[in-house]
Formats: structure tokens, C-alpha cells, sequence
């Protein structure tokens, strides 16, 4: 289905969380170094449950390795609270890379430049920072699922 990005993730259990939506949508989750835990983190397969051992992740020691590693034709997606648009105006495809920031910082300042025309964000009131990295995960994928099950 998609490919999950977090970038520079930094809490445990929201990894997990994101793993659960990775596998209940056949997604696969890239996880991109440095990780604010250990893969063996006990928060995050409580946060997993006995699901992590199926689901489809990758790991990068870098933004840079994982940008090189994709083809030129991929479709990323970027999200942010800084983004202009929403994240409905999106048509999305199988296949398609929607990557997250970290919990505290978001997505680097240069990558939002570099790729603003696919940056988006969830609208939310003026007074809440942001939500929660799953829940804006989950958000984003299952509009995504939405789409294509309405195309088919």
C-alpha cells in the first residue's frame, strides 16, 4: 500500500502505534535514524504489540540514504504544521512516501523548502500546536485508503 516515513522518531510508543497502522494497511514503515529509542524498546512493542515481528520496516541510518535509495518517480509527500496546503488536496496512489518529523521539531526547515509543493498539513485551530505524530499518521493513510477504495 504506502510508505510510512518517520523521520527521526523520538517516542516509543507512537512508533508502535504507527506500526499497528502499517500493518493493518499492508504499509510499509521507514524508520529514519538517529531513533530516540531502541528497536528493542519495550514501550514501543507494548505500543506494537506482538505485531512488530510482521511488520514490513526499514531502517536508515540517515534522511540522505533514504532519500538516495528512492527512484526518481517516486511520489513523496511531506507533513508539517508549517505546510500551506491541505492534506485532502492530495491524489493519492499505492506506492506513494508520506513522511512525518519527529515529535519535537517536525520535519527539517531545509527539507520543507526543498519539496514545498509537496509539503501539506492537517488543519487544526490556530491554538493547537500540533496532534499526536500517530494520530496524524493514521489521519493521512486512511484518507489515502478512502481514495483508492472510491477509484476502484
Amino acid at each position: 500500500m504506502f510508505n510510512l516515513v518517520l523521520v527521526e522518531p523520538e517516542i516509543p510508543p507512537n512508533t508502535g502505534n504507527v506500526a499497528r497502522v502499517a500493518l493493518a494497511t499492508g504499509s510499509t514503515l521507514h524508520l529514519v535514524k538517529p531513533l530516540g529509542f531502541s528497536i528493542d524498546d519495550r514501550q514501543l512493542r507494548r505500543a506494537g504489540m506482538d505485531y512488530w515481528k510482521n511488520v514490513d520496516v526499514k531502517l536508515w541510518e540517515n534522511l540522505e540514504d533514504f532519500e538516495l535509495s528512492l527512484e526518481p518517480s517516486a511520489r513523496r509527500f511531506f507533513f508539517s504544521t508549517k505546510a500551506r496546503n491541505p492534506y485532502w488536496q492530495i491524489q493519492f496512489l499505492s506506492k506513494d512516501y508520506l513522511i512525518f518529523g519527529r515529535e519535537t521539531k517536525g520535519l527539517p526547515e531545509s527539507l520543507l523548502a526543498r519539496h514545498a509543493d509537496d509539503a501539506f498539513r492537517i488543519p487544526m485551530r490556530p491554538d493547537a500546536r500540533s496532534l499526536n505524530l500517530a494520530t496524524a499518521v493514521a489521519i493521512v493513510v486512511f484518507e489515502g485508503l478512502r481514495q483508492l477504495s472510491t477509484n476502484e
